[in-house]
């Protein structure tokens, strides 16, 4: 006689290519056992979520979870990804007081990640501003699923600019690995010109961030970046486009034999200028917001097929970073996390798209770039049993149900109307989030090495 399954999830299945209407997810020990549709299997725990929608758990592929508090951000950082139906975070190693740039600093932070986290989470190595090419191998080693450098320093410790002589050797390093290499992708020496004279003008309201941070800025990066991935054989990825022509850039590169590919960021599909100045420094962010008519154009690349995932770049800096009136002044990052899937759904559905570009461009093309598919980003027999429910109809994101630190319970989505909420989130077959409650305790989440070296490049 069978077993019965642990548990049995009932609902409608969103796969990358088709909607399985009232399936079933079934689940033995942390793994997903069957799917399937009609009668339920024998199971010792049924969730019936008929009539909802059942994700792949996200998989969020770019967020700075220590900017601020340093490690300690991990705790609520992951408490907002749960309530949010993100089940696994790839997060970027610029913390505070000091980067991750050697094997010693990533094992001390997977240990934290271990203790603390509500999610299972991903880590991204870097390098010291110079002299950290041979801590490269290391970090590979020690289970880092891909690299992260900049074009611009925001900090000659946590944050540098990698000059170009050392950008080539970290590249033919980091090409060794296998892994991808994502760059912060801003010129330096534009911004700070342009920064300046919006200074000495008087020019600080909330417009000029995006007038001295142009597309050019990031473009003129993308450009440098790709020549050396085609010179050193690396995979070279944009950390987060805000302009349609950086995934063109990065497929005239790949169709030159280059290895080159490029991120969008939820808010670059929906945020504008517009959305700054009312904002101000709650919609600050590097790169800034661009266009309406920008935003329409990074809409006909993804669905074009030349985006490689959406992220949020999640940045939960305190309020009181993001006050004033001098724009300049204000900390650069946004909350995403908890926004993610209810914001995602809805733009989908007020654009008439499929859901299976959810599944596709925020968990499974995520987990595949970072070589973590098929343990994640999949509802697929073998793969983890991580579950995002969303029940559909008419609510208002509030900031209010934000799972974080009172400081960091703000967000760029405050009162936007969403088409669907989380209901519920499951880890490993666990629920995490039932709707009003974060049910996980802290170390519910562990660390996820990449579990391959191959390259993706979104083919397949």
């Amino acid at each position: 006689m069978t077993l019965p399954y642990d548990r049995v999830l009932r609902g409608n299945l969103v796969l990358p290519d088709r909607v399985v209407a009232d399936g079933y997810i079934a689940i033995r020990g942390e793994t997903i056992a069957a799917i399937g549709e009609g009668e339920l299997p024998p199971a010792n725990e049924v969730h019936d979520f008929s009539g909802h929608t059942l994700l792949p758990g996200l998989v969020d592929g770019h967020m700075h979870t220590s900017s601020a508090l340093g490690w300690p951000g991990i705790e609520g950082a992951t408490r907002s990804a749960a309530a949010g139906g993100v089940t696994t975070c790839v997060d970027m190693p610029y913390d505070v007081p000091r980067a991750v740039t050697n094997a010693e600093i990533f094992a001390e932070k997977v240990a934290v990640v271990n203790a603390t986290s509500h999610v299972d989470v991903a880590l991204y190595g870097t390098i010291t501003k110079q002299g950290g090419i041979d801590a490269i191998a290391g970090l590979a080693d020690a289970g880092a699923c891909s690299f992260k450098l900049s074009t611009y320093e925001y900090d000659a410790v946590r944050f540098p600019r990698i000059d170009h002589p050392t950008m080539v050797a970290a590249f033919r390093e980091i090409a060794k690995t296998g892994l991808m290499v994502a760059l912060h992708n801003e010129d330096q020496e534009l911004v700070e010109r342009l920064t300046a004279e919006a200074k000495a003008s008087g020019r600080v309201d909330p417009i000029m961030h995006a007038r001295t941070r142009p597309p050019l800025a990031e473009t003129m990066a993308d450009l440098e970046i790709f020549e050396i991935g085609m010179e050193t054989g690396a995979h070279v990825h944009i950390a987060h486009s805000s302009v349609a022509r950086g995934f063109d850039i990065a497929e005239s590169f790949r169709a030159q034999g280059g290895l080159s590919t490029g991120e969008a960021c939820l808010q670059y599909l929906c945020m504008t200028e517009e959305d700054l100045v009312r904002l101000k420094g709650f919609g600050k962010c590097n790169p800034p917001f661009r266009t309406a008519e920008e935003v329409e154009r990074m809409w006909v690349a993804l669905l074009a097929g030349k985006v490689a995932y959406i992220s949020t770049d999640h940045a939960p800096w305190p309020r009181e970073k993001k006050l004033g009136d001098d724009i300049f002044a204000c900390g650069a990052g946004l909350t995403g996390l908890q926004s993610f899937a209810p914001v995602l759904y809805s733009l989908l559905v007020e654009r008439g798209l499929p859901l299976t570009l959810m599944a596709k461009y925020a968990s499974e093309r995520t987990a595949k770039f970072h070589g973590l598919f098929p343990k994640k980003g999949a509802l697929r027999v073998g793969s983890d049993a991580d579950v995002l429910v969303m029940q559909e109809g008419d609510f208002i994101f509030d900031e209010a149900i934000i799972q974080d630190r009172e400081a960091t319970r703000w967000s760029p989505y405050h009162g936007r109307k969403i088409k669907a909420r989380v209901a519920a989130t499951f880890l490993r077959g666990t629920q995490l989030w039932d709707g009003e409650t974060v049910l996980a305790n802290p170390g519910a989440g562990r660390f996820v090495p990449r579990q391959h070296r191959d390259t993706y490049l979104g083919e397949g």
